[in-house]
């Protein structure tokens, strides 16, 4: 935890800046690189019929960590997409409850 989630990027396209985004969101969340998990989902656009590649976005799923690492962590991922020479990026945010969220069968809230 944080999962980041991306689409209208591949893997291929993710894979060099991955390690390096990882040890910055790990330093602004002040947590260890093994926190974060990366998946690029497949994804095609279908609005208007023409069947295109979905444009640039990166949800962040997460226990909330307040307004100002969550702009820092938007900027990073912003950044390090941008490096790649996309555009448009655009970067959301899910934020889950502690009582909500379990591994192996116990809420967070009880770890």
């Amino acid at each position: 935890m944080p999962h980041l989630l991306f689409r209208g990027i591949s893997p291929q396209q993710l894979h060099p800046v991955a390690q390096q985004l990882a040890e910055q969101l790990a330093s602004i969340c002040q947590c260890g690189t093994d926190n974060f998990t990366m998946d690029c989902l497949h994804t095609t656009a279908v609005y208007g019929g023409a069947g295109e590649q979905s444009f640039p976005f990166a949800e962040v799923a997460w226990f909330e960590r307040g307004d100002e690492v969550r702009g820092q962590v938007a900027a990073a991922i912003t950044k390090q997409l941008a490096n790649l020479g996309l555009t448009d990026i655009e970067v959301a945010f899910r934020t889950y409850r502690e009582d909500s969220y379990y591994i192996d069968g116990v809420p967070c809230s009880a770890l």
